[in-house]
């Protein structure tokens, strides 16, 4: 009874109840074999996105490419953002990123460079973390931000101009796992030596039936994983210009 109330609940919220209008549309459009095919492949695509194991195979290329240091040694800590709400509170990403690099920040006592400028709320997204940590008993004068930057691209940029003022040349670079292939080619092209600490694993590793049950959570973080390889592919292309 309890996993038929789980599987009644997952085909009742998004993505399930589209996998399910989906597939009456297969049914109900034998004539049509163009409707039906790309019913059933639009349903298996939600549905594949939509479990642990293949959110699992899409980060595990991207998570698996820099390993945590036990020790890192830099200049400074950078720690890039992820997204605030409206509201003004910092969403998954960055709230894990940034306890990251207070972890770090504590065990080190190097300065931190706090970087994202795009923001949906009234103070930009490094301001809302400067606030934080602040909030937490860390020294102001050891807090370094950057509100302009949009990207990772333009984190990079501006991140190597207040580098360059602090006169730091190694940074140990914080971001989601994820993330960190993108963020080290654009620090390093801006002429920055980088320790990556990845944080914010989002693979499960361990599954059982419900794993293969359809969640929005998980479709979720399939997309962050494709548009990560979209941003890998985007900068690609910027290399070769």
């Amino acid at each position: 009874m309890f996993f038929f109330k789980k599987l009644l609940s997952h085909l009742i919220l998004p993505p399930g109840i589209f996998l399910v209008v989906l597939l009456i549309i297969a049914i109900v459009s034998k004539k049509s074999k163009l409707v039906r095919a790309l019913s059933l492949s639009s349903a298996l695509c939600i549905y594949a996105l939509s479990i642990e194991p293949t959110k699992d195979l899409l980060y595990k290329p991207l998570e698996s490419y820099y390993p945590t240091p036990l020790e890192p040694k830099g200049d400074a800590i950078v720690i890039l953002g992820g997204g605030a709400y409206g509201t003004g509170i910092l969403k998954e990403d960055s709230t894990k990123r940034l306890l990251t690099g207070f972890i770090l920040h504590k065990q080190t006592g190097l300065p931190l460079i706090l970087s994202g400028g795009a923001s949906m709320s009234a103070l930009p997204e490094a301001e809302i973390m400067k606030s934080m940590l602040a909030n937490l008993g860390v020294d102001k004068n050891s807090l370094y931000v950057d509100v302009k930057s949009r990207d990772t691209g333009e984190n990079a940029m501006e991140v190597k101009a207040l580098c360059q003022r602090l006169k730091c040349k190694r940074i140990i670079l914080v971001t989601s796992a994820y993330h960190m292939k993108r963020a080290v080619m654009s620090f390093e092209r801006a002429g920055l030596e980088v320790v990556p600490y990845p944080t914010d694993f989002k693979r499960d590793l361990k599954y059982n039936l419900y794993s293969f049950l359809p969640k929005m959570s998980v479709f979720a973080d399939s997309y962050k994983a494709l548009r990560e390889y979209l941003g890998l592919m985007w900068y690609s292309f910027n290399l070769d210009e």
